[in-house]
């Protein structure tokens, strides 16, 4: 998923060192996808956060009772506009449906910058500062991060990063739909 090599089961390949241990995605964007997740996140069709959630299940395997849930904080600005987060009630869903925690206190959004239409440099750039986390974690814990998109990869590796320093076991990742960055 991170370089676009072959990857096996965890989703990484040995020589991507993203900061998190495994990785699942569901699709590419493209087709169907890209019109459900553009649907829910553009036109207000907040009720797909189920669908969305239940495919994410059907493509994550079983966990371990361990896995605290953790959605990737979206900026204020995108929720107002929607008037939802959309990352959140993806993770809430998923994490309910498997009877996980969820935890949205261990990684918030520091910055308000919009990752859409940004070039990868800025998008590195504006990931390293986006996220902290105010709490000591539960080392014996595994943190799985949930986004909606993974194009760079920035702000996953970065929020993968400040749970690793606030104390994160381990992070895994899964995402809805990977997309390449279209270059402007």
């Amino acid at each position: 998923m991170v370089c676009e090599k072959p990857c096996g089961d965890v989703g990484i390949c040995k020589m991507c060192r993203p900061g998190f241990s495994r990785a699942w995605c569901v699709a590419t964007r493209e087709g169907t996808v890209e019109r459900v997740i553009d649907s829910y996140k553009f036109d207000r069709a907040r009720s797909a956060y189920r669908d969305i959630a239940d495919v994410l299940d059907m493509v994550v395997p079983v966990l371990p009772g361990n896995v605290v849930v953790v959605p990737v904080p979206t900026i204020a600005r995108h929720i107002r506009k929607r008037g939802y987060d959309h990352t959140l009630l993806i993770a809430r869903y998923f994490a309910k449906k498997r009877q996980l925690e969820l935890n949205t206190h261990s990684l918030m959004r520091v910055s308000n910058t919009s990752q859409f239409g940004a070039s990868k440099k800025q998008r590195e750039l504006q990931a390293q500062r986006a996220f902290a986390s105010t709490r000591r974690l539960d080392g014996t814990k595994t943190y799985l991060l949930v986004d909606d998109i993974y194009t760079t990869g920035a702000t996953l590796r970065h929020a993968a990063r400040i749970l690793k320093d606030a104390g994160a076991g381990d992070v895994w990742v899964a995402v809805v739909a990977k997309q390449t960055l279209v270059k402007s």
